[in-house]
């Protein structure tokens, strides 16, 4: 689709459309870029607020990815008011305010439309130097990969939807979906690595897929050392299954070799996440000081998930150990 947009010619664009990256980036000086981000989608839970607060943290997080420190958003929400009542839209966007202050982010505004389903989320504007910039091109052939939140939380949010998710691990989703990314891109930026990007709609080996093809690679993925809930794994087993987790395995298709890798691992692998972790390409060399920054400050998940194996065209390999 992007393709029929004109291409962008200005160069102060540091980052555009061209490599799928998180966010625009945008040199306004030889020392201060913008980073622009927007994200919008339908309730993931049944809880106003925490709809809200999840929707903010994963909109900040393409922000995190790119080693920039957000600063301001804007509210998008759409709303069905002569269905629900106009308290519900302020819990949902008192969720959202709450996540922003903790991130250190001013809301200074926003819209709202009315919709007969409610949508909530933000564009968030950033900061970066312009020459600290974490992009998702740059992978390195025998640069390790780090994720920093487990998966599975496609087909948990649709066991919520289905009342098929128990309790407890709602709870344990929630949790993770409102954790910020900062910890993670603070980690990244301490340690300095290759790349980044954040797992979110496209899943685990589709946002791969986007990091390998952009940097001209290849990569293997060790499908033991993958964090997933518990519980995904039998809702993953009873077709418990987001239709966008179901265009990811077919979208990656072509870029992925299973290895033998049966089906419940597939879509846990091509999950469609809401609010990830980051997935980030660091040299060998860097990879304990990076492991041991994530644990200081508490990650989700602290994981070596794969490695860069050379240079490609963004091929995938899926190996079960």
């Amino acid at each position: 689709m992007l393709r029929h947009l004109p291409p962008i010619t200005d160069r102060a664009v540091l980052v555009g459309t061209n490599t799928a990256d998180d966010a625009g980036v945008y040199r306004l000086s030889a020392d201060l870029a913008l980073v622009q981000t927007v994200d919008v989608f339908t309730p993931v839970v049944d809880e106003p607020f925490w709809f809200g607060a999840i929707a903010a943290a994963n909109a900040l997080s393409d922000v995190y990815a790119m080693g920039a420190a957000p600063r301001l958003a804007l509210n998008i929400a759409a709303f069905p008011r002569s269905v629900l009542s106009l308290d519900i839209l302020g819990e949902i966007l008192q969720g959202g305010a709450d996540k922003c202050a903790e991130a250190g982010v001013t809301v200074i505004g926003g819209h709202t439309i009315e919709d007969p389903e409610p949508k909530y989320g933000l564009a968030v504007t950033g900061l970066v130097h312009p020459e600290r910039v974490v992009t998702n091109a740059a992978a390195r052939p025998g640069d390790a990969l780090v994720l920093t939140k487990p998966l599975g939380m496609g087909v948990i949010t649709t066991g919520i939807k289905q009342g098929r998710t128990s309790p407890e691990t709602a709870d344990e989703a929630i949790r993770i979906m409102a954790a910020l990314n900062r910890g993670a891109a603070d980690a990244m930026i301490q340690t300095g690595v290759s790349a980044a990007t954040d797992v979110t709609g496209f899943g685990l080996l589709g946002h791969l897929h986007e990091m390998t093809r952009a940097a001209r690679v290849r990569a293997r993925i060790r499908l033991a050392a993958v964090p997933v809930l518990d519980e995904a794994w039998g809702l993953a087993r009873d077709g418990t299954v987001p239709g966008g987790t179901r265009r990811n395995r077919m979208a990656v298709d072509e870029a992925v070799t299973w290895d033998g890798i049966a089906e419940d691992a597939q879509v846990i692998l091509c999950d469609a996440q809401t609010s990830g972790g980051l997935l980030i390409a660091v040299p060998e060399s860097r990879l304990q000081r990076l492991l041991d920054a994530l644990r200081e400050r508490g990650t989700p998940a602290a994981a070596v998930v794969g490695e860069i194996t050379g240079t490609g065209g963004g091929e995938i390999s899926v190996d079960p150990r």
